[in-house]
């Protein structure tokens, strides 16, 4: 057995973790790029989950703003 997290799983969780963030109801909104990386803790994995988050069509970005979409808002309350 491993204790480390693959990349792509450390990558899923990064992403999930600011996702999470965007869609908090009590948060605010839009995060500056700043405010995110400080959250998370780690500056270039915040900039290629940000990436990635983009290219899926789960946040918008106005640089240097990030905020989640409909579309992200929508699965999130059909996640529960």
């Amino acid at each position: 057995m491993h204790d480390q997290p693959s990349p792509a799983e450390a990558d899923d969780r990064i992403d999930s973790a600011i996702l999470a963030l965007l869609l908090d109801d009590d948060a605010q909104r839009p995060w500056s790029v700043d405010e995110v990386a400080l959250e998370i803790g780690d500056e270039f994995a915040t900039t290629d989950a940000l990436s990635r988050l983009h290219r899926a069509g789960l946040i918008h970005r106005i640089d240097p703003f990030v905020f989640a979409t409909r579309p992200a808002w929508h699965g999130a309350r059909l996640a529960g």
